[in-house]
This record gives structure tokens, C-alpha cells and sequence, in this order.
């Protein structure tokens, strides 16, 4: 790797799509490294926190790694961290999937379930479509979605949604047959989304660039 850029470590927890995201790093030009090892995350400058699966099972994995401690030092001390989809709702306090798990608890709020029935009408879980990002109340031109118009497509997959505590740390919503549900939060040094950035085309790679940008990475 170059050594004049900032280094950027993608969490490998062994649950998570790192390639598509390796590969979306690649294109804007960041120096990064796909690592499950904890001296590589204290050492990083900024991390990337990805995943699909099931919210326990990555918490479980995390702790046995020993990267839950790590994770935390690095968001305290304000090193840059974009979780996308799993890794958003693993910032959270806890979720209620099998019951209940404990997050990483760097957000407060809980993670829900979308419910079967909404209005009385079946709804389809899990949530996979391209679907409309929008904020009526806040700009997003101190921020990564600063390329994004109000009311962009991204594309989602997830049958669980995030339900902060404070609305502050709320950056865009999502309406989903008539659930609206946060889309994607900021919050100090953490950026996080539900929607996939690096399957969201050329909308979701400015994503990426205009994170690096921010936080000086590139």
C-alpha cells in the first residue's frame, strides 16, 4: 500500500459483503486493508464497519475476535467510522432480534423489526428494493450525502431498522409501505447507513468519496 495516504481498516467480523466494499474504496482511492486483526483497527485512521447477517451473531463474532474494546478506543478518541446496513444497527444499544442482544452502544436506540402486518396490510420482509432516501428538515452539504438530492434511490436489504433514541443523530429517512424509518445517521465522527453505498451505483461511490473527503483520508 502507498504510504502517503491515510490508512483505512474494513472490519472483517466474517459476516459482510468486504469485497463489493474493498471495492468501492478501491475506486475513490483509499488506502484500505481488510483486517480482523485489532492492532490494524488501533492503528487505522478511520474504519469501515460492513455486514449482513444476523445482528447477535456479529456481536458474537466481534467479541471473540476482540475487536469490541478496539472499536470503541477508536470512535472515543474521534477516528472517522462508516458503518453500512449490519454495521449501522451494531452501533446501536441493542437490538430485539431473537429477543434481545447488546450492541455496540456507541448510539443510543434499539433496533427493530419490520412487523408482518402494517394498516392491515401483509408486509413483504425483508425490505430489498431501491427506495428514497429524504431529509425535509436538514441540509446535507456538511456531509457525505452532499452530492445527493433529497428524495435519491438507494438500494436496501434488511429486515431491521434502527429507531435512535435522539432524532439529532437522524440523516435521512425511509418510508417503506408506510413505515418511515431511519435511513441513515451522523453523529460526531460516525457515519452510518442502511442502504448499500457500494450497490447504489454512482450515487452510492460519491458516498464514499465524499466521506474520504471529509475526514482528510484521500
Amino acid at each position: 500500500m502507498t504510504q502517503n495516504k491515510k490508512k483505512v481498516v474494513i472490519i472483517d467480523y466474517q459476516l459482510g459483503n468486504l469485497y463489493s466494499v474493498k471495492q468501492a474504496c478501491d475506486t475513490v482511492g483509499m488506502n484500505v486493508l481488510v483486517s480482523s486483526n485489532k492492532e490494524d483497527i488501533l492503528a487505522a485512521d478511520a474504519l469501515i464497519l460492513p455486514g449482513v447477517g444476523a445482528f447477535i451473531e456479529a456481536m458474537n463474532n466481534l467479541s471473540k475476535l476482540d475487536l469490541i474494546d478496539a472499536i470503541k478506543s477508536k470512535v472515543s478518541i474521534g477516528t472517522p467510522l462508516f458503518g453500512i446496513c449490519l454495521g449501522l444497527q451494531l452501533l446501536f444499544t441493542k437490538s430485539e432480534e431473537f429477543g434481545s442482544g447488546n450492541g455496540l452502544d456507541l448510539i443510543s436506540g434499539i433496533i427493530k423489526k419490520f412487523p408482518e402486518k402494517f394498516d392491515d396490510r401483509k408486509i413483504k420482509v425483508p425490505h430489498i428494493t431501491w427506495n428514497q432516501v429524504y431529509n425535509l428538515k436538514n441540509s446535507w452539504e456538511e456531509t457525505p450525502l452532499r452530492d445527493i438530492i433529497n428524495h435519491e434511490f438507494m438500494y436496501f436489504i434488511h429486515s431491521y431498522y434502527v429507531q435512535p433514541n435522539n432524532d439529532k443523530c437522524i440523516l435521512t429517512n425511509t418510508n417503506y409501505d408506510g413505515i418511515e424509518f431511519c435511513s441513515s445517521i451522523i453523529q460526531n465522527n460516525i457515519f452510518a447507513t442502511q442502504f448499500h453505498p457500494e450497490k447504489s451505483a454512482d450515487n452510492g461511490i460519491s458516498i464514499y468519496k465524499n466521506w474520504a473527503l471529509i475526514n482528510k483520508i484521500l
